[in-house]
């Protein structure tokens, strides 16, 4: 199990910023039928023996260095990611990332080439109308589309489902021949609860070579957002 309070960040610090309006979508998967997605030395992490696949849009903002103002222009932009589940061999508990579509080109190639994730550059947009959230993103290389609509609801206690899934301090990227570990610190999440007023994910989902699940999402929540810091890779 995840632990809603983050771990001390170790030093140097490498990164800093904030991740706002954000809707977490999730559904239910097999462990079996993703693993093979996962890097050396990880493996798919279970809540009472599922793992699960998210969806999950937002805006980025403020991105820079440790210290000082967020890099203008680039440092904010849109993000829509499919991400999963991980544990390696020591473990420490992660995600991994599918896909990170973002709508700025410059930080798709940076974040290709310094960090080796796999960022696509998409159109998209997001709207909000009082508590209404829609998020709209078409990856520009593949014409996979995705549609998220949303209600924020009221406040969500957080239980241990929501700590799996959102309890993340780190992600595991595979590069240069090894699996490798980022680490990250946030406050804890406050969740609200949500509705689905829209969704059409399967190109997305299809995309990056996931089944798309037959069945509503098993799993919906909403976040205002929290500030993030990272520190520098580990294996």
């Amino acid at each position: 199990m995840s632990w809603p309070e983050a771990p001390e960040l170790p030093r140097p610090r490498i990164l800093r910023q904030r991740w706002l309006d954000l809707t977490f979508v999730h559904w239910a998967f097999a462990p079996e039928d993703v693993a093979h997605f996962f890097p050396p030395g990880t493996r798919p992490d279970t809540f009472e023996g599922r793992t699960y696949v998210g969806l999950v849009p937002f805006r980025m903002v403020g991105t820079g260095l440790p210290y000082g103002p967020g890099v203008p222009y680039f440092g904010s932009f849109l993000e829509t990611n499919i991400r999963l589940y991980s544990v390696d061999e020591t473990g420490r508990r992660g995600v991994v990332f599918l896909s990170l579509d973002a709508n700025r080109l410059a930080v798709v190639a940076a974040a290709r080439t310094v960090f080796g994730l796999p960022y696509r550059w998409a159109r998209m947009c997001h709207e909000r109308h009082g508590n209404h959230h829609t998020y709209t993103s078409t990856v520009r290389s593949s014409g996979a589309e995705a549609v998220v609509g949303v209600e924020m609801g009221e406040r969500l206690p957080a239980g241990p489902l929501e700590d799996f899934l959102t309890a993340r301090w780190g992600l595991h990227v595979h590069r240069a021949g090894r699996t490798w570990y980022l680490p990250n610190r946030h406050p804890p999440w406050i969740l609200n609860a949500a509705t689905l007023t829209a969704l059409e994910a399967d190109a997305l989902l299809s995309s990056v070579g996931l089944v798309p699940p037959e069945r509503v999402p098993d799993h919906v929540a909403f976040s205002a957002g929290v500030a993030a810091e990272f520190a520098r890779w580990t294996t």
